[in-house]
């Protein structure tokens, strides 16, 4: 498999494929190939995507490494089963697929027995990793059956620190279950099929070293563990005092080594210079009182007189003149100038053929995108520092990158908050959008339930939606949606990728611009949805009275116009826009006090806080108790059923993190309750089930499927008043009435390259438990439900208990807290 872009691999991969980027002067593809050799297996196969050219004119026929290499070229990315697919149409004997951008000396003779010896149809060879969060993870039996198979999971997913290599050994059948020309996976696709077929699928747990060389980070390391004897692969050259040193190099007994070095092929190195821990590659020139340590120096290179440089990597050709010095972290790609006497501070990557003028202080990388070279967009959105990693002309490369991915003349619509950085990024993306011939539908300040009510109507392709992060003040979010209002499919996510690192965006010529529309009916649109989805005539009876604190967020500007067609009396707090005090998620507890002492005051019946967003609610009754969360969940879920307890049979969806209360509430009603991960995402996913009516976090999120797919806050809280009217309870008389088991929540410090130890340390531990692996680990034990969760955000594990008693959670969660702690200092 050797068709990977190495985007994240940048600057390094602007003008090589990823397998072709060197380890010890020879690139990764080739230490492949001789792993191969030495264990017999010499008819190779590589399947090109990416700068084919590079890779063929490098390797031939295979014949001068010992073995036959052929070639097949694909028109278009069918991942990694359709790429495989398109290969082998003809096979008749067992094949090995492995990815040719790894570094490994893993035993593969003893991979192969274990596959013939079990019999197997496909065998997944397995690492152990610190941080298994970026790869597949694979469960095992003892004797190496795989149980359960998950694609990059979340932190909540990893159930072990084992992972896919992403090497296979296959039977020739495995080949007619992919489809041909088409988008698929071994790790989303493919294995997961055969595990519901119940077909032999087996995990071999290899000994050895095996890193994915996934990012700049990753590729030094393992340039490090070469140089420490970590990985059995070939250098060539002879055996000095700290250093293999090739043929032809000229160094003097001036020069002094540390550590251990690898010198390449007609190096010249000038007196009195030191190195320690470096790899030189072929035709680099050294001058005199040169200091290296831990460089990373590829091919033709210039090294000046009196250079300092540390903990860097230098691309090929790259002239660097006397009297530089080059802090760590520094990534210099190809025929780049880097002048006399000029220092590159820390944490700097320069593009291809930049010059750096003589004495020059260089303090940020030159180029744009540095912060994006992991992954652009997660989870359907792009997050970073207001005007400095999303500045204008970051959305506007954006914008054409998603209009390209459209492809041109399509319709996307375009909303924001009130924010000034928001409009700035708002306004580029636009321009971006345009200048590939996109029309935009500017929706301009807009909530995001209502973006996607439009997005849902079908007058666009996609959508965007700029905000401020709630979180984080000073971060920009810019959310993506499919044409259908959902978040955007991963796929275009993938293709606007390509485009934004690809650097090949298409503009349309001046006379085929795109242009703005300003859609005027937008509110009544959504309006009319709105209404149409409430019993109005119940809310209109009821004649309630309540608070709404509007959080200075966007609700303000389009609730209060429908709060009026319900005949309700409102007190409105923080009910402007400000972008500067607004955009809190969270209840002060100065606020909420006062909240509760004008709801009593006034004998108002209860009172809502919406979030900035317009997507959350929390709630405070008549008496001035606000609900926490996950307390909330329980009542609206009582509500609702109560509420609709006259509709054919359905099913509604709560989080892990739910109290079991809600199963025993719904078992009254006759509904199922079906768990799913604490998310938005999750939630979202979960509607696709036509049978969900309902669904609910404990984050203040609820989604009703008659009305969206989505939370919106707005709707929430009319629908709260439609039930509580229809079924003439109040939320205090609900919450007395349920039954309330008490919750004990621990958060437990745990680095992050523990957390696949510890959950497969806690696999183990419940193993003969009665457990539930969706989000993290939840176990049912003596009455007593325990949740064991990696904190995505933090160094942390989440230990949540819930029992019949304070004593009993106290004694469960304490009880779980040390053994996590345990498995956190003992791995």
């Amino acid at each position: 498999m050797a068709g990977g872009f190495g985007t994240r691999l940048r600057p390094l991969t602007m003008s090589i494929p990823k397998p072709m980027v060197p380890i010890a002067n020879i690139p990764i593809m080739e230490h492949i190939v001789n792993l191969l050799k030495r264990h017999n297996i010499t008819d190779i196969t590589a399947l090109l995507y990416y700068q084919p050219d590079r890779i063929k004119q490098y390797f031939g026929d295979g014949s001068k490494f010992g073995i036959t290499m052929q070639y097949v070229q694909a028109d278009a990315d069918y991942g990694t089963a359709g790429s495989v697919r398109n290969a082998m149409k003809e096979c008749n004997e067992p094949f090995l697929v492995m990815s040719g951008d790894v570094l490994t000396d893993i035993d593969l003779t003893s991979a192969i027995a274990f596959h013939v010896e079990h019999a197997s149809k496909a065998t997944i060879l397995l690492s152990r990793v610190q941080d298994p969060l970026h790869y597949g993870i694979v469960m095992t039996q003892p004797d190496g059956k795989i149980t359960q198979f998950l694609e990059k999971p979340s932190w909540g997913e990893v159930f072990t620190d084992t992972i896919n290599t992403g090497m296979y050994i296959l039977e020739p059948e495995i080949i007619s279950m992919i489809p041909p020309e088409r988008d698929y996976d071994f790790g989303k696709d493919v294995f997961p099929h055969m595990l519901r077929s119940s077909m032999d699928l087996f995990g071999c747990i290899t000994q050895g070293y095996w890193k994915d060389i996934g990012n700049l980070h990753e590729y030094q390391s393992a340039c490090h563990d070469v140089l420490q004897d970590q990985v059995g692969i070939q250098i060539t050259g002879t055996e000095r005092p700290h250093a293999i040193v090739a043929d032809n190099a000229v160094i003097p007994d001036t020069v002094s080594f540390s550590g251990k070095s690898v010198i390449g092929n007609d190096v010249t190195i000038g007196n009195n210079s030191k190195i320690h821990q470096c790899i030189i590659g072929d035709g680099v020139h050294i001058g005199s009182g040169v200091q290296l340590n831990n460089c990373i120096i590829w091919d033709a290179v210039h090294v000046g007189d009196r250079v300092m440089a540390s903990d860097d990597v230098i691309c090929n050709d790259v002239f660097i003149d006397a009297g530089v010095t080059i802090n760590e972290q520094v990534f210099i790609a190809e025929l780049c100038h880097v002048g006399s006497g000029s220092h590159l501070l820390s944490n700097i990557k320069l593009w291809p053929k930049k010059i750096i003028e003589s004495g020059a202080i260089v303090t940020r990388s030159l180029v744009q995108e540095e912060i994006w070279l992991r992954e652009l967009i997660t989870d359907s959105r792009i997050s970073g520092l207001a005007n400095v990693d999303i500045n204008p002309e970051f959305a506007a490369k954006l914008g054409a990158c998603i209009g390209n991915a459209l492809g041109m003349h399509a319709n996307v619509a375009a909303s924001r908050d009130a924010d000034a950085a928001s409009r700035m990024v708002h306004r580029a993306l636009i321009s971006g959008l345009m200048s590939t011939g996109i029309t935009v539908r500017d929706l301009q300040i807009t909530p995001i339930p209502q973006a996607r009510q439009d997005l849902r109507a079908g007058t666009s392709n996609a959508g965007f939606h700029v905000r401020r992060s709630i979180r984080k003040p000073d971060t920009i979010d810019i959310i993506l949606f499919n044409h259908d209002g959902r978040d955007i499919p991963h796929s275009i996510s993938k293709t606007i990728e390509r485009y934004f690192f690809g650097e090949d965006i298409k503009r349309v010529p001046y006379n085929e611009v795109g242009s703005i529309i300003f859609p005027e009916r937008s509110n009544e649109t959504y309006a009319s949805r709105f209404s149409s989805a409430l019993n109005v005539s119940e809310i209109l009876q009821s004649n309630y009275r309540l608070l709404i604190d509007y959080s200075n967020g966007l609700a303000s500007t389009t609730f209060p116009v429908l709060l009026g067609s319900l005949g309700v009396h409102v007190v409105s707090v923080n009910s402007y826009v400000d972008t500067l005090e607004g955009f809190s998620d969270e209840r002060t507890d100065t606020e909420a006090e006062e909240t509760s002492e004008i709801i009593q005051s006034l004998g108002y019946d209860f009172g809502f806080k919406i979030d900035a967003s317009a997507e959350k609610i929390a709630v405070v009754d008549g008496q001035g108790q606000w609900y926490q969360p996950n307390r909330l969940l329980t009542i609206l879920t009582k509500l609702f059923l109560e509420a609709h307890k006259h509709r054919e049979p359905y099913a509604i969806a709560v989080p892990v993190l739910a109290s079991t209360d809600i199963e025993r509430i719904a078992a009254d009603y006759d509904v199922e309750v079906i768990r799913i991960k604490n998310s938005h995402s999750a939630m979202m996913e979960a509607t696709k089930d036509s049978r969900i009516l309902f669904c609910g976090d404990t984050r203040g999120r609820f989604i009703f499927t008659d009305y969206l797919f989505a939370s919106d806050g707005m709707f929430s809280l009319a629908k709260c008043l439609e039930m509580l009217a229809s079924t003439s309870h109040t939320f205090s008389d609900l919450h007395a009435q349920l039954p309330y088991r008490s919750r004990v929540h621990y958060s437990i410090s745990c680095p992050w390259e523990k957390k696949g130890i510890v959950m497969r340390k806690a696999m183990e531990f419940t193993e003969h438990l009665s457990r539930v692996l969706i989000d993290g680990i939840t176990v049912n034990e003596d009455n007593a439900t325990i949740v064991l969760l990696p904190d995505k955000e933090r160094p942390a594990f989440v230990v949540a208990v819930e029992a019949d008693s304070e004593e009993k959670a106290q004694q469960v969660a304490e009880l779980y807290k040390q053994h996590i702690m345990y498995w956190s200092e003992a791995s």
